[in-house]
């Protein structure tokens, strides 16, 4: 299970990136954790490059962009087979 989080401070971008993350999960039908990161002390944790970014498990994946749904399934599908290689 893959925990993916939306950093940014609240733009409209950053709603599109989370509804857009929450429908590659259902698309791929997993029980993945999708989640809003708005706090900027946690979102700086992350060491983004731009707002919003995409993190999963951890790893920001995409940056100042808005990723379609295809891009966000095939980076959670890269993840999922990198976690099952360790």
């Amino acid at each position: 299970m893959a925990t993916i989080q939306v950093l940014g401070t609240g733009c409209s971008k950053c709603g599109h990136l989370l509804e857009n993350a929450e429908e590659a999960v259902n698309l791929l039908n997993r029980n993945d954790s999708v989640e809003k990161v708005d706090d900027i002390v946690k979102i700086l944790d992350f060491t983004p490059n731009a707002l919003p970014a995409l993190s999963i498990n951890g790893t920001v994946v995409f940056a100042g962009v808005l990723p379609s749904i295809a891009e966000i399934c095939k980076a959670i599908q890269a993840a999922s087979t990198q976690e099952s290689k360790l």
